[in-house]
């Protein structure tokens, strides 16, 4: 069924490949981005070359515009919430830009559904560090990751709620108040508390977007620092299979409305930032890549790995797309595309 449907952040890396999909089924699609993010305006010159036959409009705007959101959402069935100021390090130097972005934005997209002719559904992409470092969980650690003691399928949505940095702070007030909508004004609301998501049109920097990163630097010959030993250990989710789980959220709303998920790529699809991924990086440069080496970051998680069985219970949604198979189509991708990140991707290369 053909909807009309808003997309904030609609061409950053998840909203471009989301776009796509949608336009692709026929759908009415407008983005609303502020374009700030590297890379955005490739990825919508793509998704114009795209789609020139299709039903898109491009609305360039910023959440923190109340007055913009509402105009945006006044008439649409639907709105995936995924604009946002996604980085730690950059919430903990500027952190009421952070809470302005996430938290306030977060709001004026709700308070505009709300008030829509439509009231239409709304899908948020929260992140796992509303979940906090974790220290309290028991490690096992080897010589190349570190694996949970007692949780072989990751952590579930029944985890305590443990704010930290003021990017871990902006997002969970945004996460809770998504939720707490459906609850008080019946709107139908999801949450995805997500993990780490790659894939093609991903513009990688040293703040977010890790796998990107390494391989954006390994093709333009910039350095890459590793914040911590290493080991710390990722569930990597592959493009496509996001995509499919926001659409599939809606699709089932009558299951999905009011709730969280955590989705990630789950237990089989997990590796180590640079203990594990530098052999694999190896393998597709053709030579091994000198790192430079930095502590560990206020707030890392040693692990996370997502429990993901709440997803298939309800919607019938699992990962289909292995590490080995999405990797190596984000390499071709990065491998064919190295002009892009002269300019559109800051020269800088590292995360922890």
């Amino acid at each position: 069924m053909a909807r009309k449907v808003l997309v904030t952040g609609g061409a950053g890396f998840v909203g471009c490949n989301l776009v796509d999909r949608l336009l692709a089924a026929n759908n009415q699609v407008t983005i609303f981005d502020s374009f700030s993010r590297a890379g955005s305006e490739c990825n919508l010159e793509w998704l114009e070359r795209r789609h020139t036959d299709r039903e898109l409009t491009v609305l360039r705007g910023d959440v923190r515009d109340a007055d913009a959101v509402d105009g945006a959402a006044f008439d649409v069935d639907v709105v995936y919430h995924l604009a946002g100021q996604v980085a730690v390090t950059t919430s903990v130097v500027d952190p009421r830009t952070d809470f302005e972005v996430n938290a306030l934005g977060t709001l004026n997209v709700l308070e505009a559904a709300r008030r829509s002719v439509r009231r239409p559904v709304v899908v948020f992409t929260s992140t796992n560090k509303v979940y906090g470092t974790m220290d309290d969980l028991e490690l096992v650690e080897d010589t190349t990751r570190y694996t949970f003691r007692d949780l072989p399928f990751g952590i579930s949505e029944h985890r305590a709620l443990d704010f930290h940095s003021p990017y871990g702070c902006s997002k969970g007030t945004a996460d809770q108040y998504v939720r707490d909508y459906s609850r008080i004004y019946d709107l139908p609301t999801v949450v995805f508390r997500m993990s780490c998501i790659y894939g093609p049109r991903q513009f990688g920097t040293e703040d977010q977007g890790w796998l990107a990163n390494f391989m954006i630097a390994a093709v333009t010959g910039r350095p890459i620092t590793i914040f911590g030993d290493g080991k710390q250990v990722r569930d990597v989710l592959f493009i496509d299979d996001l995509v499919r789980a926001l659409q599939l959220a809606v699709d089932h709303i009558e299951r999905t409305a009011g709730s969280v998920y955590n989705i990630g790529g789950g237990p089989m699809n997990t590796v180590s930032v640079w203990a594990e991924f530098r052999k694999v990086l190896a393998c597709l440069h053709g030579d091994d890549l000198a790192v430079g080496h930095e502590p560990r970051r206020p707030g890392d998680q040693r692990c996370y790995v997502s429990d993901i069985r709440k997803a298939e219970r309800t919607m019938g949604w699992r990962p289909e797309v292995d590490v080995v198979t999405g990797v190596r189509r984000l390499w071709e991708w990065v491998a064919a595309h190295e002009h892009l990140f002269a300019t559109a991707v800051p020269a800088a290369a590292s995360t922890g």
